[in-house]
């Protein structure tokens, strides 16, 4: 299902929203985070996919590789970070954030406990994060999180509480369990009374843009830029970003989505931010959230073009189709959500109905993220076929050709 958002505007990037999500302040945080051990040194890839373009009947196709971002395997380790640090100091003001990432305060920070409910990949971020600056972390999963994703984040340190429900259960009773020990939640979503810790977390993903404007050296060579839904955060952090470069020239933004997990669309139907009218369970686990982050929605509301919903099975195969990789497209790992891009963009080139509506045509330049690899590895080989390990020898084989 496609919608478009008839409130989507080409002017200037507003001085309320940059007063929340900016340029600069993403590229501060990018200047301390940086020097944060887990994160690779250098920006993670962005892959060309020549072959694909010309399959898919576009000028280009590029891919932000989010699985080498750190050995946590994915964007997720830019926001739980950056807002667990950036909490520390609005206690702390005068301290160093390279120092507390370090765990140069461990001591003075021993009666801090963070907690967060996650799908995965955010509450194995927070762990790595709170391990390196010495705090205590109770991660709340349910009951859809995989074993394989719940050892990762407990060989961090983090403490596990496990509970019936979904997703949305379990920021409700994260957030319960904050009230009633005193503990922060830290997490990507807001609700009424906690916005300071999602803009943070937000501000963190917007790293991302900054990274692939320096990579591409400033030049608005993309048409179109298709990101992840969930609650909203991704989006909101590389919209806001490319809003603010471009301004009215920016790119054409969409959001995509599982048709069970519809939260963004349904919020742009309705106007206003709103709850997903299906199961929510999806293959694509990152993505599986039943609700609207409205501090979220309060920029992609004015930014997102088009919102996009897409099926459980268009992303195993968009996650097969970039393992294969081709004679001149480096296979990718790709994980389940983190292919949800590509087979948006599959799904667009496919219908000459939705290709129109969305402004497709041979001369687009699409950027897409790649939000995740293998984080759960047996369920990733049981998708694919085959092992990340050998997608990722592929990848150097084709590096060196």
């Amino acid at each position: 299902m496609l919608v478009i958002n008839k409130n989507a505007t080409r002017g200037a990037y507003p001085g309320e929203l940059r007063d929340i999500l900016s340029i600069a302040e993403a590229r501060r945080t990018r200047a301390w985070l940086s020097r944060w051990s887990q994160l690779a040194p250098e920006p993670t890839p962005l892959w060309h996919l020549p072959d694909l373009a010309e399959e898919l009947g576009v000028a280009g196709i590029f891919v932000k590789d989010e699985s080498k971002r750190s050995s946590l395997g994915s964007f997720k380790a830019l926001g739980a970070p950056a807002a667990l640090v950036r909490l520390v100091l609005r206690a702390h003001a005068a301290w160093d954030p390279v120092a507390v990432l370090r765990g140069a305060h461990a001591a003075e920070l021993q009666s801090l406990v963070v907690i967060s409910a996650t799908d995965g990949n955010h509450g194995r971020a927070l762990a790595a994060a709170a391990q390196s600056i010495g705090v205590r972390c109770v991660i709340v999963l349910h009951r859809h999180v995989s074993v394989e994703r719940e050892a990762a984040i407990a060989a961090l340190g983090a403490e596990i509480v496990r509970i019936e429900g979904n997703y949305d259960a379990s920021v409700a009773h994260a957030a319960a369990l904050a009230q009633e020990n005193g503990w922060q939640v830290v997490s990507d979503t807001s609700y009424a009374g906690y916005e300071d810790i999602p803009r943070d977390v937000m501000q963190g993903y917007a790293i991302l843009a900054d990274e692939v404007m320096a990579q591409q050296e400033g030049t608005a060579m993309f048409s179109h830029v298709i990101l992840q839904g969930g609650v909203g955060g991704l989006a909101a952090g590389v919209a806001s970003y490319l809003w603010e470069q471009y301004g009215e020239q920016r790119p054409t933004l969409i959001v995509v989505e599982p048709r069970q997990a519809d939260c963004l669309l349904q919020s742009a139907i309705n106007g206003h931010a709103s709850n997903a009218t299906g199961s929510v369970d999806s293959v694509m686990a990152g993505l599986a959230c039943g609700e609207t982050s409205p501090l979220a929605w309060r920029f992609l509301a004015p930014s997102v073009d088009a919102f996009l919903t897409i099926e459980d099975g268009d992303a195993v195969e968009a996650m097969r189709l970039l393992a294969r990789g081709s004679a001149h497209d480096s296979p990718i790992v790709s994980g389940e959500s983190g292919a949800a891009g590509i087979a948006a963009l599959r799904v667009l080139t496919l219908s000459d109905d939705l290709w129109r509506k969305v402004r497709l045509d041979v001369r687009s330049k699409v950027l897409l993220i790649s939000t995740e690899g293998a984080t759960a590895p047996s369920v990733y080989r049981d998708l694919v076929g085959m092992d990340a390990d050998e997608v990722l020898r592929r990848q150097g084989a084709t590096a060196r050709l």
